[in-house]
Order: structure tokens, then sequence, then C-alpha cells
């Protein structure tokens, strides 16, 4: 199948060279780009927690990072605790893939009195500082990056205006909105909303909804493996 991924440019390769192992033709259409947020993360922290791939290399220039480099990150999933390793850090656990499945991960692995340094982007789904605070693990945040939104490519333009692209993979409800918007911009939404869309969950899913868009599916876990699973069934 011939699919459009709009993620930012770092996580879009990664996952474009998932999908072409698996014999997909992808165009990739970043319209979004991560941009560094200076952040004070001086401090005594027992750990990193992160939600993000994004979040290890926005700290590359910080001026705290080879403190932080000793410390145990608690990462949500696999994807991001391979750009942990990949930004330096030596200590990772992974979770399963999801806020819920990394609070509850650190809840059985964590034990220290002494906060955690959450690393977190500006948008964000869901309140982990709050999640952990219940299970009287005490957290605090620092947002230490930002996604600038980008229009849409001309060769994205051009794949929806000769209806080429058979679905778009969609990984944000930022995503989402920037792809709607963009083609708004562009003149080409009516295309853009015709297109079957391929959505990491229900929120992901929403602005696509609501803008008008019939041909939505939603994959089962909120996970890439779950939607690139999603989009095979639906090439069948």
């Amino acid at each position: 199948m011939r699919v459009a991924v709009t993620r930012p440019q770092v996580d879009g390769e990664r996952s474009a060279k998932a999908l072409r192992a698996r014999g997909h033709d992808v165009l990739l259409a970043p319209l979004m780009r991560v941009a560094p947020i200076a952040a004070d993360l001086s401090g005594t922290w027992s750990g990193i927690a992160i939600t993000s791939a994004n979040a290890p290399g926005a700290i590359a220039d910080n001026p705290a990072r080879a403190g932080l480099l000793q410390l145990k990150v608690f990462a949500v999933g696999a994807r991001s605790a391979e750009a942990v390793r990949a930004a330096g850090f030596g200590q990772v656990e992974a979770a399963a893939g999801d806020v819920h499945d990394l609070v509850q991960f650190i809840a059985e692995q964590h034990r220290s009195t002494t906060p955690l340094l959450y690393l977190a982007g500006e948008d964000r789904a869901a309140d982990l500082v709050g999640a952990l605070a219940r299970h009287r693990i005490a957290a605090e945040m620092r947002v230490v990056y930002r996604a600038v939104t980008a229009p849409l490519p001309p060769a994205l333009i051009n794949a929806l205006r000769e209806g080429s692209l058979d679905a778009v993979l969609h990984y944000s409800k930022r995503g989402a909105e920037n792809y709607i918007a963009g083609a708004r911009a562009a003149g080409v939404e009516a295309e853009a909303l015709a297109v079957h869309h391929l959505c990491l969950s229900d929120r992901v899913a929403a602005p696509l909804l609501q803008a008008g868009a019939a041909r939505i599916a939603v994959a089962m876990h909120p996970d890439e493996a779950s939607l690139i699973e999603l989009l095979e069934v639906s090439g069948r």
C-alpha cells in the first residue's frame, strides 16, 4: 500500500523503515518538527521518566545533561527506550507502551522518596506527575521540547490531488489537527479527508471525525505495532 506518515522527521524515518520492511510504499511528510526548550534541570533526582522519544535528544545541549546521564530512565516503551540509549544514557527500563503502563511499571520498580524528573513535551495527553502521586511517588515535570507546525509538503499535496494514497497514518492528536489545518490551507481538504485514516487511538481520531472524515480506523492498542497491524488488515 502507498501510505503517508506525517510524524516529525526522526520518528517518521523510523516508522517509514518499519513500513518499507513490510513492503509498503511510504511518503514521508513531516507536519511537525521538534524544537528544544531551555529548561532548568538542576536538582537532586532519583531517576528520569519520559513519555516520548523526543525528550532525550531535546536536552543534548542542556548544562545538566552530564549529571542526568548517570540516572536510570523509565521510558514509556521500546521506541523511547531506544532513543534514550542513543542519547547516551546507560540505565534504561522500558514499560509496555503507554502512560498507564509506565505509571504501573514505575510503581512496581521505584522505591525512592527523592523525586523523579519527568522530561516532557509542551503538549501532553496525560498527567504523569498526578498519576504517580496517586501511588505516592514524587515527580517534577520540566518541559524540554515543543512541536512546531509545518505546512503540507508539495509531495503530499500532489498525492492527495491525484488520489494516489491508500492511507494516512496518524500518531498524535496534534498531528491529526496539523494534517487537517494544512490540507485546508493548501486547498485539498476534501481530498485529505477522503483518504483512509489509520489512528493510534480514539483521541488521535477525534479531530478527523469532527472534520468529517468517514474512513477512520483505530489501532487495537496505542502502539506502532498495532497501527501497522491495522494497516496490514485494511490492505487485505
